[in-house]
């Protein structure tokens, strides 16, 4: 039987409401690929990069395009050539890595190197909301050791504060990191980082635009930085170097997880902390991601659990996000 590649989108309603400063989101869009050969199937899922431009219709449509070249035998390192970083990339990578496990009989940590892969600690993610809405949220999740604020709302970054403190006296033991989402351009940034230091935060995401990053230049900051939108692959580096001291790597932005493993070691090398983050997705993409959070300082690795998950995803219990097994992925 020749080798066959199909793709597919599917679609996952989103529990209760995951808003942010761009807007909210009542469903997700997948696009799956699945690559067969013989008796065993590869499987991998990407979610399109909305600010990017991309969709799940873009994505499924480039995939369906390179039908040909998978069915020819194009492997992981002719993808480059043939797809842009994105969802479809990143789908057809992760299937390609399944079926490389499936056919060799060894699981992908085994192939990467990596100890026995074990329950990792997973943020959270409380909505952009108003104070007590994001306060109740908190309160409905009382236990869960490590939160991922999403800020950048309406009155700019001192109501970003007013939040970030309704959060902590709602969750008065969590670790607590923050998303602003590219929302703080042209503010002052070091003085929201000094009202945010005494709350216990540990981490702040993508404070500027993309783009804009000149502006972190010389800043004295009370919380430490991570790119996001800043940085999607290996090219991005150079950009960020000076101004933030973490990145947020996630497979979806690099295409693929061969570049994101690769964008971890050169992060490494360049001594960057790294932080593994996920798009609103299913358990079916977090599986890889898991191999890149195991190297890492954080993980944000719970999109399964802000939507409908697929049957049979991935364990989450407490805090903690389980390893997947090989039905799932790898």
């Amino acid at each position: 039987m020749a080798r066959s590649l199909a793709a597919r989108i599917e679609r996952f309603p989103v529990q209760g409401s995951f808003t942010i400063s761009r807007g909210a989101k009542t469903h997700v869009d997948v696009v799956v690929a699945e690559i067969s050969d013989g008796p065993h199937t590869g499987r991998g899922e990407g979610t399109a990069i909305y600010y990017k431009g991309d969709s799940a219709e873009l994505a499924l449509a480039a995939l369906t395009g390179c039908a040909g070249a998978v069915a020819a035998g194009a492997g992981r390192a002719d993808l480059l050539a043939l797809l842009p970083a994105g969802a479809a990339r990143n789908a057809l990578d992760c299937a390609l890595w399944d079926l490389e496990a499936k056919q060799s009989g060894r699981r992908v940590w085994q192939t990467l190197g990596l100890p026995v892969p074990q329950p990792m600690l997973t943020a959270y993610t409380i909505s952009l909301a108003d104070p007590a809405a994001m306060a109740a949220a908190t309160s409905a999740v009382r236990g869960r050791e490590l939160l991922k604020v999403k800020l950048g709302g309406e009155g700019g970054p001192q109501a970003d504060v007013e939040r970030m403190a309704a959060v902590r006296r709602a969750a008065p033991d969590a670790r607590l990191i923050v998303d602003a989402n590219e929302a703080w351009g042209g503010t002052d940034i070091e003085r929201t980082l000094r009202q945010l230091a005494p709350l216990g935060v540990e981490l702040v995401e993508q404070p500027v635009p993309a783009g804009r990053d000149a502006e972190l230049e010389g800043l004295n900051c009370a919380v430490p930085l991570a790119a996001d939108e800043s940085c999607h692959d290996r090219d991005s580096l150079d950009a960020i170097i000076g101004r933030y001291r973490f990145i947020n790597i996630k497979l979806d932005k690099a295409g693929g997880l061969t570049e994101a493993l690769a964008l971890r070691h050169a992060a490494a090398t360049r001594g960057l902390g790294v932080m593994t983050g996920c798009m609103l997705c299913t358990s079916l993409a977090i599986a890889p991601t898991f191999m890149v959070a195991m190297q890492g300082s954080y993980a944000d690795l719970d999109g399964p659990l802000l939507i409908e998950d697929r049957p049979h995803g991935l364990r989450f219990e407490g805090s903690d996000v389980y390893p997947p097994d090989a039905a799932l992925w790898g």
